[in-house]
């Protein structure tokens, strides 16, 4: 059995402001858009919050007009704002309550060599099982395999999480594989309020032999935006979770997958890496990393971002793994490593991060 993760970018509909020339471009549009998706869910609009729902209007182009470069506002019944012809833009609403409607990012769709190349690996993975990061819908992820995974996959799930951008964690598993099973945590609380970003779904299949595996599948907080002391934190707080929710699993065969968006040695994965029994394949004797223990961008060390996590009874059954990074594009001038030959230019890249997975024996298992 091959269990996998795969972070796609997204599959059909990208957000614009993720497609920019370099992140730093990109970050002032997801910060206002953040910021002022916090502030329209305040029961009342003080004066204070009035003055920052209108900056992050002008950070986002809509202060004029409710549609934008990179965001769109929709005032569906009530309005937030109105602007008069004196040019004076007010917000109208008292609170959440007054009015319905929200802001949402604009997207294109993605690059049509792109979504073959995304394809392209995922055939070339041959996963069973493949956690798949910033897929937009189930429905999305669905028609992606119907039209370029050649029937590889029987089975497909995702559950909507917290992030508003379209990029959920699913998975999809063959004929062999069906699932039993599924479970969202996209509420889950702590002292310091909602934990996860996206979410830490749950995903249960019944094995060959009988016995259930849990594959949990997460995106934790990127480093990309937001202050870095802020987003260590959060990011911490997801893996004490994820961490807790392994702990719980009534199973021994659990594997943990995903964009942990941190390197090993951090602290803020620390609960997860250091302080559970989970394995992570990288360190198994037979895993091929081709000479770059990185996932993501230049796939050097610092850039390992992507991981699958073994409990000790699914590490011992493992004969190995790898990562696959034909689909991302190596380097400056894509020549760090070897690409398909469909990648000419960096908008082809399947993915910025590279596949990872984990060979298990069957046979092996208890």
């Amino acid at each position: 059995m091959r269990i996998a993760s795969y972070n796609v970018e997204n599959l059909f509909n990208r957000a614009k402001a993720l497609d920019q020339r370099t992140w730093a471009a990109g970050r002032p549009v997801l910060e206002a858009f953040q910021r002022l998706s916090e502030l329209l869910e305040e029961p009342v609009y003080t004066d204070e919050v009035r003055h920052d729902i209108l900056r992050e209007l002008t950070r986002l182009g809509l202060r004029n007009g409710d549609s934008a470069k990179f965001a769109r506002l929709r005032q569906n019944r009530g309005r937030l704002v109105v602007r008069r012809r004196t040019g004076r833009v007010e917000v109208v609403a008292g609170g959440r309550a007054d009015w319905i409607g929200w802001v949402e990012l604009t997207t294109d769709r993605v690059d049509e060599l792109a979504l073959l190349n995304t394809a392209r690996v995922i055939l070339d993975l041959r996963a069973d099982i493949l956690g798949v990061v910033e897929a937009e819908s189930r429905l999305a992820l669905k028609r992606f395999a119907e039209g370029g995974l050649n029937g590889m996959y029987e089975h497909f799930m995702v559950m909507d999480g917290n992030d508003e951008r379209g990029i959920d964690c699913g998975i999809m598993s063959t004929v062999d594989f069906p699932p039993a099973g599924q479970r969202t945590h996209v509420d889950d609380l702590d002292e310091h309020g909602r934990i996860f970003s996206r979410d830490c779904p749950e995903y249960h299949f019944r094995l060959p032999g009988g016995q259930l595996l849990t594959v949990l599948v997460n995106h934790l907080k990127s480093k990309g935006y937001g202050g870095k002391a802020a987003s260590d934190a959060r990011r911490r707080r997801q893996a004490l979770r994820v961490a807790q929710i392994y702990r719980a699993q009534p199973t021994p065969l659990v594997a943990v997958v995903g964009d942990l968006n941190d390197t090993p040695a951090s602290d803020a994965l620390a609960p997860l890496l250091r302080d559970t029994d989970l394995r992570d394949v990288s360190t198994h004797p037979g895993f091929d990393d081709a000479g770059r223990p990185g996932t993501y961008g230049y796939c050097t060390a610092p850039n390992k971002l992507d991981y699958v996590l073994l409990s000790p009874t699914l590490y011992a059954a493992t004969t190995g793994g790898g990562i696959l990074r034909k689909g991302v594009w190596g380097g400056r001038r894509g020549t760090l490593w070897p690409i398909y030959e469909t990648m000419t230019k960096p908008v082809h890249a399947g993915s910025d991060h590279a596949a990872i997975y984990a060979d298990v024996d069957l046979s092996r298992l208890p």
